[in-house]
């Protein structure tokens, strides 16, 4: 996004000339190689309202444009659909996949998705790779991240398709947990050698590393525990600080709009190469959220004084306990998520801003009233 040109005349420093060279948000656009001929339609769930627009969606998909239309086979399990007869011969056309166990990530050429902002969250959730571009209809309860309305979705659909669209590119954030394996092993009879009873003993036999690519944010915090949290945060190696509170939040710009925003945090706009790092409820008048450059490698840990395990989510979701010993490595990723504009990246941000936050909405003060002329 920002081309760097470093022009060195000699090798005094006084007379080094920098030019920059931001790239306009609004330039960039969606280009297709070939025409688009796959695409995934990802519905919201147990939502009796969105039945109709979704067969509406695949009808004109599959008859209009005689496009190979994947969905998930739980969505075809809604009784509504199932026992559509007059829906029978359009879903019969379709690719079926299972989270987790099918991979379709080069199959798709883009995503609409049918809901709110979770959609979306979802439809990155099932591309650990390249995401292919996304066009999200607002038909859920918030819609930050949903800018397209459905009642024109045909022409909208044909532009997407025909390539007529403004992009942005959606930093998402590269999660490895690293987790020491500990294998429980009970002490034959219960009993050990000093005669001390016995329970379960923890043996580590190794390490379990899993990887993850978030779009909104991830979040440790305390869980169940009545417990402050109290974990370390690393940058690039260094500690820079140990959050004792409720827990932190590592967000994207996409995700400085969502729990971040309620934590207290700025909110910046999705092409600004950045990592936000906010605590939740800290046990200190002074820390306050923090944007570090995108570039970076943080790692979150447990402090070895605290007194309790912490819990990590990513996106909401794949939420689990984090031990001592254990790790929770963040950069930002090289797969960002190419989310379709309704006008532009910059027009459309305001505009979520002001109808789904109410960024800044007061009633206008008045003007002093006009004073006749002293003489």
């Amino acid at each position: 996004m920002k081309i760097l040109k470093h022009v060195i005349n000699n090798l005094s420093f006084s007379r080094t000339t920098w030019n920059w060279h931001i790239q306009d948000p609004a330039s960039q656009r969606l280009t297709w190689n070939k025409p688009p001929k796959s695409v995934l339609v990802i519905k919201k769930i147990r939502d009796a309202s969105l039945l109709q627009p979704f067969k509406e969606l695949c009808v004109y998909l599959t008859e209009e444009n005689n496009m190979i239309v994947y969905v998930e086979k739980k969505v075809l399990e809604d009784p509504a659909i199932a026992n559509d007869d007059n829906f029978g011969p359009v879903k019969k056309k379709f690719c079926t996949f299972r989270e987790d166990y099918d991979d379709i990530s080069n199959q798709i050429d883009f995503i609409i998705c049918l809901g709110g902002d979770g959609t979306l969250l979802y439809a990155s959730s099932l591309f650990q790779g390249s995401v292919p571009p996304v066009m999200a209809f607002h038909l859920g309860s918030l819609g930050f991240l949903t800018p397209f309305n459905f009642e024109n979705f045909q022409s909208q659909v044909t532009q997407v398709i025909e390539g007529n669209a403004a992009l942005v590119l959606r930093s998402r954030l590269k999660v490895k947990v690293v987790k020491e394996h500990r294998e429980k092993m009970t002490v034959q009879n219960g009993i050990e050698e000093n005669g001390v009873v016995s329970t379960n003993l923890e043996k580590e036999v190794g390490k379990q590393i899993m990887q993850y690519q978030v779009l909104n944010e991830v979040v440790v915090d305390r869980g169940p525990s009545s417990y402050l949290s109290n974990v370390d945060v690393f940058l690039d190696g260094h500690l820079i600080t140990t959050v004792q509170g409720d827990g932190v939040i590592v967000s994207t710009p996409t995700g400085s709009t969502a729990y971040a925003a309620a934590a207290g945090a700025s909110m910046i706009h999705p092409n600004v190469p950045a990592i936000m790092i906010t605590p939740i409820c800290p046990h200190s008048l002074s820390f306050r959220p923090i944007v570090v450059p995108a570039g970076v490698e943080l790692k979150i840990m447990l402090s070895p004084d605290a007194r309790n395990t912490a819990w990590v989510s990513f996106d909401g979701r794949k939420r689990q306990e984090i031990c001592h010993g254990d790790s929770i490595s963040i950069t930002t990723s090289c797969y960002p998520l190419p989310s379709i504009c309704f006008r532009d990246p910059v027009s459309d941000w305001f505009e979520s801003l002001a109808e789904c936050l109410h960024w800044n909405v007061r009633k206008k003060q008045n003007n002093f009233a006009v004073e006749e002329e002293e003489f």
